[in-house]
């Protein structure tokens, strides 16, 4: 009988801790809301004692993402190795899809928007920045993931600092065509990455065509006329909040390079078509209704959510391919 008792309180047990770290892990899945790039400009120009010049919208955009990814709730958890974090796959998805956009972001800085020409010296603390940022985000110890990353804000804010004060002539942010038509290359590069793996939720036939257009192209080894492509069911999910995390981070950025790079947009006349780019992303952050992503066959019964993103994200990304086209006509 005693035996049966504490049998039971094990059991009572064991089943409230499962359930406080399923609440736990809850808590820590929500995803944070759109970013106000102007209030947070402002905060932080003022935190700095520094004016709001030019470069300033994109730098503090940059600083409060990479914050927003350390510091939401449960904190940074692609690297936990204690439960709940340890068992959670989607959340470090999403916050790697932040990750890549913040990196692509600190790489345009540090080789184009910093520096006047191609033989121009580098911003340091964007080198510094840069190094630190590209730490692999699951390294928990020696060094850890969240220490580096913060050393990378710190980096950015002594850089925004200097941008604002006119002695320091040194540092700069050009607002020019050809700077934002290299980041929008990186942004392409990435949403095209992204629209062909949520495609490829459903398995489908694929023709080789890297070779095709050049007829003397070459490649290293031999390949497939013809190849299968699907993402295991077990990866769905992952590859999805991936895509949402970079979004996010996506979204946020533009509205600040829609600022610096105001006078750039207007000559183009290209306010509105930058303005639909964002609307397209914003689409991507709609609640998911279900408990799980729904991986749906393409005309099927259900629906399917890899699908549904990827549309948006091609459709953000055939308007960032025309803009790109539009900066470098000239």
């Amino acid at each position: 009988m005693k035996k049966n008792k504490w049998l039971k309180i094990t059991g009572f047990s064991l089943l409230g801790v499962c359930l406080a770290l399923w609440c736990i892990a809850f808590y820590w899945s929500l995803e944070p809301d759109n970013l106000d790039v102007r209030k947070l400009t402002e905060k932080e120009s003022e935190s700095l004692n520094v004016p709001i010049v030019t470069g300033s919208y994109t730098t503090a955009t940059l600083i409060a993402v990479i914050e927003t990814m350390l510091e939401k709730p449960g904190g940074f958890i692609s690297n936990d190795i204690m439960v709940p974090g340890v068992l959670m796959d989607n959340m470090p998805n999403w916050e790697y899809g932040v990750l890549i956009q913040s990196r692509d972001m600190l790489r345009a800085m540090r080789d184009y928007m910093s520096r006047s020409q191609s033989q121009s010296k580098e911003d340091p603390n964007l080198r510094e920045a840069e190094s630190r940022l590209n730490i692999d985000h699951t390294a928990w110890a020696m060094p850890d993931a969240q220490d580096q990353y913060r050393e990378s804000v710190s980096n950015l804010r002594t850089y925004m600092a200097r941008l604002g004060e006119p002695s320091a002539r040194d540092a700069q942010f050009y607002a020019r065509a050809d700077n934002l038509s290299f980041w929008l290359s990186l942004v392409e590069s990435r949403l095209g990455n992204l629209s062909q793996r949520l495609t490829a939720s459903v398995g489908r036939k694929q023709l080789n065509t890297a070779l095709s257009l050049d007829p003397d192209a070459k490649q290293s080894t031999p390949t497939h006329v013809e190849d299968y492509v699907k993402t295991p069911w077990v990866k769905v999910d992952d590859v999805f909040y991936e895509s949402r995390g970079s979004t996010w981070a996506l979204i946020q950025l533009m509205k600040a390079i829609q600022i610096d790079f105001k006078d750039v947009l207007a000559k183009k006349n290209a306010h509105v078509s930058f303005a639909q780019i964002i609307r397209e992303l914003e689409a991507t952050q709609q609640t998911v209704m279900a408990p799980w992503v729904m991986n749906g066959t393409g005309f099927g019964l259900l629906a399917n959510y890899s699908l549904v993103m990827a549309s948006y994200i091609s459709r953000a990304n055939a308007a960032v391919i025309d803009l790109r086209d539009l900066l470098q006509r000239g």
